[in-house]
């Protein structure tokens, strides 16, 4: 299985860790619902 890493300032870090844990979310998860909602057209 295929990792995927990237690098963030820490305040963007923070604030990626707050909406995660705002909405229940898994890093994994966070990744999956912005990618459906890219790809919904709801992002435009």
């Amino acid at each position: 299985m295929p990792n995927i890493n990237f690098k963030v300032d820490d305040d963007q870090y923070e604030r990626l860790k707050e909406t995660k844990k705002r909405h229940g979310l898994t890093w994994k998860g966070m990744m999956l619902y912005a990618q459906k909602e890219l790809d919904s057209g709801s992002a435009d």
